[in-house]
């Protein structure tokens, strides 16, 4: 089921950045007391009462038409159609402003659940402030002090109960669902309608568990297949092409239902600090990941280019070496049909088991090439492994001292693992833990 969103937003300086990092317990956004600090949209993910959502931090919505104000505004605005529940915030020392009032409209047109906040509320002796806020016609404003942390829990109780229930559709072990992620104009739209168009068996379009997304079904070589949207794959106004910011939020949304991940580049303009950060979300997602290096047929090759273009992959994505890299041309079709059964590999791969005698079996030869480690005089011992988990494949180690496990001897066991079972593709998770 996917997480739920909170989008904090309000006039500038009243505190926002301050209430996220609160919310999230890290020092992430920039707190400063000069209005316009913060210019883009900052996402975490934050927990209240067991429940997990992602929160996102807006530059302030401002009435001037300044460039840069204008395009703060429009991040908001996207911030705003991509959430559950708006949380507004103001500042209680200074009482309602017309820019208040502005934002207020804003969020009038949402028609998004909004809870108020009454920010540098800082003491009960201060509640009197509050009588005001009633008249921006969104209930029962909630006091809140950001610099002391009062009034949080009260504020997020009243998120959660806006909070969207929805069942998640049912999933047949047998379909491999998969998403394309990547920073705008790279070609995840013509990948996407090129591997429908060339199928011609679409079985039916989905409402998908996001408000917006269409998940697309369709059926190859009798292996069935789910596409989940992205912000790529249809611009929503003029919002979406003003702004070169990509939708990270929508990225997130469609990772989370997502088996396998395609992280498309463009072979044209190459790689960019963006692409990393995107792809860093999959990655920290778990989940199965293929490198699709897009418009392949627009670069000029000699008997290197592609060698050296994948060194480069290789060097700027070192945290996914395990993850096959495709070239490929949406436009021109070629090497189009090498996708799906890419796709279908590092999917299945995904959801392997190992059977707990082989398991052990290949950890007993590692350790007959390269013994554990000792560590002030201690020595790890490792009694047994097991798998524990599928998507990501995940495996306990019990030990005699989980502090005894460095991180390169649990490098070491992942790729004997990786060597023996293959789960090209896809992350491991391995954990020591102590046999009692």
């Amino acid at each position: 089921m996917r997480k739920s969103v909170v989008a904090i937003v309000g006039r500038p300086n009243v505190g926002k950045s301050t209430i996220f990092n609160r919310l999230v317990g890290e020092r992430i956004s920039i707190v400063e007391n000069t209005p316009g600090v913060t210019r883009d949209r900052i996402y975490a993910e934050a927990e209240w009462l067991n429940t997990m959502f992602n929160i996102i931090d807006t530059g302030g919505i401002d009435i001037s038409d300044e460039p840069l104000i204008v395009q703060v505004r429009e991040q908001a605005q996207i911030a705003i159609e991509e959430s559950d529940v708006i949380v507004f915030l103001v500042n209680g020392r200074e009482g309602i402003t017309a820019a208040d009032e502005e934002v207020a409209k804003i969020l009038y047109k949402s028609n998004k659940p909004v809870v108020l906040g009454v920010n540098k509320v800082d003491n009960y002796e201060m509640q009197d402030l509050l009588y005001e806020f009633y008249a921006l016609g969104f209930g029962q404003p909630f006091p809140i002090s950001g610099t002391h942390g009062l009034g949080l829990g009260d504020l997020l109780d009243e998120a959660v109960k806006h909070f969207p229930t929805e069942e998640q559709p049912p999933e047949d072990d047998d379909r491999i669902r998969f998403s394309l992620i990547g920073r705008p104009n790279v070609g995840k739209s013509s990948l996407v309608n090129t591997l429908l168009g060339e199928e011609r068996v679409i079985v039916s379009n989905i409402a998908g568990t996001t408000k917006d997304a269409i998940d697309t079904d369709f059926e190859k070589d009798d292996r069935e297949f789910t596409i989940i949207d992205t912000a790529g794959m249809r611009k929503r106004g003029k919002v979406y092409e003003s702004t070169e910011k990509y939708s990270v939020l929508r990225a997130l949304k469609a990772i989370e239902r997502s088996d396998v991940v395609l992280v498309v580049l463009d072979a044209e303009e190459g790689i960019i600090e963006q692409d990393k950060k995107i792809a860093g979300y999959a990655h920290e997602a778990g989940k199965a990941i293929v490198i699709v290096v897009n418009k392949w047929d627009a670069v000029e090759k000699s008997q290197d280019t592609m060698r050296e273009f994948e060194q480069e992959v290789r060097q700027k994505f070192q945290y996914l070496s395990y993850a096959p890299i495709i070239f490929l041309s949406a436009k021109t079709k070629k090497r189009i049909h090498t996708l799906l059964p890419i796709v279908i590999e590092v999917g299945e791969n995904h959801a392997k088991r190992v059977k707990t005698n082989l398991l052990n079996e290949v950890i007993e030869d590692a350790l007959a090439i390269n013994p554990t480690p000792s560590i002030k005089g201690q020595k790890l011992k490792i009694l047994y492994t097991t798998q524990v988990a599928t998507k990501p494949p995940t495996f306990v180690v019990f030990v005699n001292d989980p502090e005894l496990m460095h991180f390169t001897f649990e490098r070491f066991l992942e790729n004997r693992i990786r060597e023996a079972f293959g789960f090209v593709g896809t992350p491991i998770k391995i954990y020591a833990r102590q046999r009692k």
